[in-house]
Protein backbone atom coordinates (compact mmCIF):
# COMPACT_ATOMS: atom_id res chain seq x y z
CA UNK A 1 0.00 0.00 0.00
CA UNK A 2 2.72 2.12 0.86
CA UNK A 3 4.45 1.36 -2.08
CA UNK A 4 1.23 2.62 -4.65
CA UNK A 5 1.03 5.66 -2.77
CA UNK A 6 4.69 6.28 -3.81
CA UNK A 7 4.20 5.35 -7.07
CA UNK A 8 0.86 7.54 -7.52
CA UNK A 9 2.47 10.59 -5.91
CA UNK A 10 5.50 10.30 -8.48
CA UNK A 11 3.14 9.70 -11.22
CA UNK A 12 1.37 12.99 -9.73
CA UNK A 13 5.02 14.64 -9.81
CA UNK A 14 5.49 14.13 -13.33
CA UNK A 15 2.39 15.28 -14.24
CA UNK A 16 3.21 18.56 -12.61
CA UNK A 17 6.59 18.84 -13.54
CA UNK A 18 5.35 18.18 -17.15
CA UNK A 19 2.55 20.70 -17.15
CA UNK A 20 4.66 23.23 -16.07
CA UNK A 21 7.14 22.30 -19.24
CA UNK A 22 4.25 22.19 -21.37
CA UNK A 23 3.12 25.70 -20.50
CA UNK A 24 5.90 27.50 -21.28
CA UNK A 25 6.05 25.94 -24.39
CA UNK A 26 2.56 27.37 -25.49
CA UNK A 27 3.37 30.12 -27.51
CA UNK A 28 2.46 33.46 -26.68
CA UNK A 29 -0.97 35.09 -28.43
CA UNK A 30 -0.62 38.48 -26.43
CA UNK A 31 -1.18 41.28 -28.25
CA UNK A 32 2.64 42.09 -29.99
CA UNK A 33 4.95 44.09 -28.11
CA UNK A 34 5.67 47.31 -29.44
CA UNK A 35 8.24 50.10 -27.86
CA UNK A 36 9.06 53.12 -28.64
CA UNK A 37 11.36 55.27 -27.20
CA UNK A 38 9.21 58.60 -26.06
CA UNK A 39 6.87 57.82 -23.13
CA UNK A 40 3.70 59.22 -24.30
CA UNK A 41 4.24 57.98 -27.69
CA UNK A 42 4.43 54.42 -26.35
CA UNK A 43 0.73 55.70 -24.51
CA UNK A 44 -0.43 56.61 -28.13
CA UNK A 45 0.50 53.34 -29.99
CA UNK A 46 -1.42 51.07 -26.80
CA UNK A 47 -4.46 53.26 -27.42
CA UNK A 48 -4.09 52.03 -31.17
CA UNK A 49 -3.63 48.50 -30.19
CA UNK A 50 -6.72 48.50 -28.14
CA UNK A 51 -8.58 49.95 -30.84
CA UNK A 52 -7.50 47.61 -33.28
CA UNK A 53 -8.12 44.51 -31.06
CA UNK A 54 -11.70 45.81 -30.70
CA UNK A 55 -12.09 46.84 -34.37
CA UNK A 56 -12.50 50.39 -33.22
CA UNK A 57 -11.41 51.65 -36.87
CA UNK A 58 -7.82 52.90 -37.73
CA UNK A 59 -4.45 52.29 -35.97
CA UNK A 60 -4.21 55.89 -35.06
CA UNK A 61 -4.00 56.28 -30.65
CA UNK A 62 -3.28 60.28 -29.59
CA UNK A 63 -2.01 61.16 -26.01
CA UNK A 64 -2.65 65.03 -25.18
CA UNK A 65 0.22 66.71 -22.45
CA UNK A 66 0.38 69.57 -20.19
CA UNK A 67 3.43 70.08 -17.81
CA UNK A 68 4.71 66.55 -18.69
CA UNK A 69 1.39 65.16 -17.20
CA UNK A 70 -0.92 63.17 -19.71
CA UNK A 71 -4.34 65.20 -19.45
CA UNK A 72 -5.93 63.37 -22.36
CA UNK A 73 -5.89 60.37 -24.48
CA UNK A 74 -7.90 58.18 -26.98
CA UNK A 75 -7.77 55.80 -30.44
CA UNK A 76 -9.87 55.75 -33.78
CA UNK A 77 -13.79 55.14 -33.24
CA UNK A 78 -14.71 55.66 -36.80
CA UNK A 79 -16.24 51.92 -37.33
CA UNK A 80 -17.22 51.76 -33.30
CA UNK A 81 -19.46 54.68 -33.47
CA UNK A 82 -20.16 55.53 -37.17
CA UNK A 83 -18.57 58.49 -36.85
CA UNK A 84 -16.59 59.57 -39.73
CA UNK A 85 -14.72 62.79 -37.36
CA UNK A 86 -13.83 60.15 -34.75
CA UNK A 87 -10.37 60.21 -35.21
CA UNK A 88 -7.69 59.35 -31.98
CA UNK A 89 -6.62 62.60 -32.61
CA UNK A 90 -10.59 64.03 -32.37
CA UNK A 91 -11.13 61.53 -29.16
CA UNK A 92 -7.68 62.68 -27.44
CA UNK A 93 -8.97 66.14 -27.28
CA UNK A 94 -12.81 65.59 -26.19
CA UNK A 95 -11.15 63.56 -23.59
CA UNK A 96 -8.89 66.06 -23.06
CA UNK A 97 -11.33 68.88 -22.79
CA UNK A 98 -13.70 66.97 -20.19
CA UNK A 99 -10.68 66.09 -18.20
CA UNK A 100 -9.75 69.94 -17.64
CA UNK A 101 -13.25 71.33 -18.06
CA UNK A 102 -12.17 74.19 -21.16
CA UNK A 103 -12.45 73.51 -24.80
CA UNK A 104 -9.05 75.77 -24.62
CA UNK A 105 -5.62 73.40 -24.29
CA UNK A 106 -2.96 76.09 -24.39
CA UNK A 107 -0.01 75.13 -23.42
CA UNK A 108 -0.95 71.25 -24.60
CA UNK A 109 1.55 69.01 -26.31
CA UNK A 110 -0.23 65.84 -28.46
CA UNK A 111 1.12 62.81 -29.72
CA UNK A 112 -0.07 60.95 -31.90
CA UNK A 113 1.05 57.61 -34.05
CA UNK A 114 0.48 59.29 -37.88
CA UNK A 115 0.86 62.77 -38.74
CA UNK A 116 -2.70 64.12 -38.25
CA UNK A 117 -4.73 64.16 -41.57
CA UNK A 118 -6.10 68.08 -42.35
CA UNK A 119 -9.13 67.61 -40.17
CA UNK A 120 -7.15 66.81 -36.82
CA UNK A 121 -4.40 69.43 -37.73
CA UNK A 122 -7.31 72.03 -37.78
CA UNK A 123 -8.88 70.42 -34.59
CA UNK A 124 -5.50 70.79 -33.19
CA UNK A 125 -5.22 74.14 -34.12
CA UNK A 126 -9.15 75.40 -33.09
CA UNK A 127 -8.01 73.61 -29.51
CA UNK A 128 -4.96 75.48 -29.30
CA UNK A 129 -2.68 72.81 -28.94
CA UNK A 130 1.21 74.18 -29.04
CA UNK A 131 2.95 70.87 -30.66
CA UNK A 132 2.12 68.11 -32.54
CA UNK A 133 4.54 65.13 -32.25
CA UNK A 134 3.44 62.33 -35.12
CA UNK A 135 5.05 58.58 -35.65
CA UNK A 136 3.97 57.83 -39.22
CA UNK A 137 4.05 60.18 -42.18
CA UNK A 138 1.06 61.07 -44.55
CA UNK A 139 2.65 59.13 -46.78
CA UNK A 140 2.73 55.97 -44.79
CA UNK A 141 -0.71 56.77 -43.80
CA UNK A 142 -1.40 56.14 -47.77
CA UNK A 143 1.12 53.03 -47.99
CA UNK A 144 -1.78 51.09 -45.59
CA UNK A 145 -4.80 52.49 -46.87
CA UNK A 146 -6.00 56.22 -45.62
CA UNK A 147 -6.77 58.76 -47.88
CA UNK A 148 -5.39 61.85 -46.09
CA UNK A 149 -2.73 63.25 -49.03
CA UNK A 150 -5.65 63.24 -51.07
CA UNK A 151 -6.94 66.47 -48.74
CA UNK A 152 -3.84 67.70 -48.03
CA UNK A 153 -3.77 70.50 -51.33
CA UNK A 154 -6.65 72.02 -49.72
CA UNK A 155 -5.17 72.92 -46.53
CA UNK A 156 -1.82 74.10 -48.69
CA UNK A 157 0.29 71.22 -48.42
CA UNK A 158 2.34 69.90 -44.90
CA UNK A 159 5.23 72.53 -45.78
CA UNK A 160 3.49 75.07 -44.28
CA UNK A 161 3.38 73.39 -40.65
CA UNK A 162 6.87 72.37 -40.24
CA UNK A 163 7.29 74.06 -37.37
CA UNK A 164 4.03 72.63 -35.85
CA UNK A 165 4.57 69.53 -36.58
CA UNK A 166 7.47 67.19 -35.50
CA UNK A 167 7.95 63.49 -36.16
CA UNK A 168 8.81 60.78 -33.53
CA UNK A 169 9.44 57.26 -33.05
CA UNK A 170 8.74 56.63 -36.96
CA UNK A 171 9.72 53.18 -36.59
CA UNK A 172 7.93 51.42 -33.54
CA UNK A 173 4.61 53.56 -34.97
CA UNK A 174 5.52 51.54 -38.53
CA UNK A 175 5.80 48.55 -36.72
CA UNK A 176 2.26 49.34 -35.34
CA UNK A 177 0.88 50.17 -38.63
CA UNK A 178 2.28 46.28 -39.88
CA UNK A 179 0.49 44.64 -37.48
CA UNK A 180 -2.96 46.55 -38.65
CA UNK A 181 -1.83 44.91 -41.83
CA UNK A 182 -1.93 41.70 -40.58
CA UNK A 183 -5.35 41.97 -38.70
CA UNK A 184 -8.75 41.75 -40.57
CA UNK A 185 -9.59 46.08 -40.69
CA UNK A 186 -11.84 48.02 -42.85
CA UNK A 187 -10.70 50.74 -44.92
CA UNK A 188 -13.09 53.36 -45.32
Amino acid sequence: MKRMCLILLALILLCLVFSAASAEAVPDTAEPVILSENPYMQVAIDEALEGITNGHGGPFGAVITLNGEIVGQGHNMVLANNDPTCHGEVSAIRDACARLGTYDLSGCELYTVGEPCPMCLFACLWANIGHVYYGCTIEDNAMIGFRDEAFDSLAGGREQWADYLTCIDREACLALFETYLENAHTIY
